[in-house]
């Protein structure tokens, strides 16, 4: 669950593969790309908040059984090349970063405005990966095979199905009928509840959030709820059932788990225990988030 929780935190980050992902999909609904990048990073900072706290109520509670022993070898220092990419991946995400915080801080300075505006991540992640190539930092086709083909092909193909839905207003109708029928506060715990089952069986970058994130602005003028508690409640509800086996993280997990480990007892463990768990945490960080916002 460290391993799970911290991934998917990290991800999360506004720069980093689910940070930019779930930017795209904000801009794509009509939200500019001002307000997706704060949206984004709150997104983050519960996704963050939330694993600490669960494990380190985990670790206080089992503090006197916890007496495992753990031998490993010390790592090699960065070599010269792995310096460099370090060096690469620092300077494009103070580029990506000091402009937005710049533009947060003093919003009526122009030229401040403009230069935020004309940041592209896309561009520049293909300018630094075309530095890095020239610079011989890493062989081109194994790199190129590590991207999540996909994932990304999955995307691709769940914006063009959400793109027909929002044509035939199919997006509308459902925001209308959840904002009618559903008392408002129960919205962000539905939002929460539907990721998480969503996501025991699928993707929350491929299914989860090209499915759902089309849905907010309608369900929150609708609602006059908060747009970012509801972006907040899909993936924080995806992301507590991501452990799942049957789901892609859940999978990874299983696959590269240590041989001498049971399979059907972790897979039990991970369905059972590590599931149950991610969800009430989500749902207890809802409530939370609700009094807050």
């Amino acid at each position: 669950m460290a391993a799970n929780y911290g991934a998917l935190a990290g991800a999360n980050f506004m720069t980093s593969q689910s940070g930019i992902i779930f930017r795209s999909l904000m801009e794509n609904t009509g939200i500019t790309s001002q307000t997706a990048f704060s949206y984004s990073s709150g997104i983050f900072v519960l996704t963050l908040i939330i694993p600490i706290a669960v494990l380190g109520i985990y670790t206080l509670w089992n503090r006197k059984s916890n007496s495992i022993v753990i031998e490993d070898q010390k790592p090699e220092p960065f070599d010269k090349k792995q310096k460099q990419s370090i060096f690469l991946i620092i300077l494009m995400m103070s580029i990506v970063l000091v402009f937005p915080i710049l533009h947060l801080v003093f919003p009526d300075v122009k030229t401040i405005s403009f230069l935020n505006s004309k940041i592209d991540i896309a561009f520049l992640a293909i300018t630094f990966s075309l530095i890095s190539l020239l610079m011989k930092l890493a062989d081109e086709k194994k790199v190129i095979a590590l991207v999540p083909w996909g994932t990304l092909i999955m995307i691709c193909g769940v914006g063009m199905l959400i793109a027909l839905g929002v044509k035939l207003g199919i997006i509308t109708t459902l925001s209308e009928w959840l904002a009618n029928n559903v008392p408002v506060w129960v919205i962000p715990v539905l939002l929460c509840l539907i990721s998480a089952i969503m996501s025991v069986f699928s993707s929350t970058l491929g299914v989860v959030a090209p499915t759902l994130f089309p849905i907010v602005p309608a369900l929150a003028l609708t609602s006059g709820l908060n747009p970012l508690v509801l972006f907040i409640c899909i993936v924080v509800g995806a992301q507590s059932t991501a452990i799942s086996p049957f789901s892609s993280g859940g999978s990874l997990i299983m696959a590269s788990a240590p041989a001498d480990i049971d399979k059907t007892k972790f897979f039990n463990q991970l369905l059972f225990k590590a599931i149950p768990v991610g969800v009430i945490a989500a749902l207890i960080a809802i409530f939370a988030l609700k009094f807050v916002m």
